[in-house]
């Protein structure tokens, strides 16, 4: 699958023409998997985000509670880190310097992930496809793209929906985890 097809459905995945996030499922440590936990700014543990290799990207489930009911903006971030409030984690994960958002004309930064829809009682899990992408490396051509770099990545809940368009639209960061490939 080209990178423009799949560019095309994670848009039609965003504006909802498709079908919603799978359901999560749990993970069992045994499967190689790479668990990110996700914090509040004060500690306060707020759910996991788990990573699995594929062939063609990654399988992100993921398992929270606590947080404001609502879409949130969800997105791979550049460092490996959260502390003290979550500005550690740098920008976007953008190794291909494009635009964000699934409505840009050049693509999106491969960070960008679908809104996660938190249900009335703080709750949300969802399962989602992050094409070309490696936790673990080295970068080859069907996965061009790796978080096992010298300073990592994290995984970020935003405090407002993304409108797949404009950086800021997702508001301040709310829970943040740092991914750590295993080896």
């Amino acid at each position: 699958m080209t990178r423009l097809a799949r560019t095309a459905l994670l848009a039609a995945l965003a504006t909802g023409a498709l079908a919603a996030p799978i359901a999560a499922h749990d993970h069992a440590a045994s499967d190689g998997a790479t668990v990110a936990a996700m914090k509040l700014a004060d500690g306060t543990e707020v759910g996991t985000v788990t990573f699995t290799q594929t062939d063609h990207g990654v399988v992100m489930s993921v398992a929270v509670k606590g947080l404001p009911a609502g879409k949130h903006g969800l997105h791979i971030h550049q460092t490996g880190a959260c502390a003290p409030d979550f500005m550690a984690a740098g920008g976007h994960f953008n190794p291909a310097s494009a635009e964000h958002g699934f409505h840009a004309p050049g693509g999106y930064h491969v960070g960008d992930l679908p809104n996660l829809d938190v249900a009335p009682d703080g709750t949300a899990t969802a399962e989602f496809f992050v094409p070309d992408l490696s936790i673990m490396g080295p970068v080859r051509e069907a996965l061009p793209y790796t978080l096992n770099d010298g300073d990592g990545a994290a995984i970020m809940i935003h405090a407002a929906t993304d409108d797949y368009k404009t950086m800021a639209s997702s508001g301040g960061r709310q829970a943040c985890g740092v991914i750590v490939p295993k080896p």
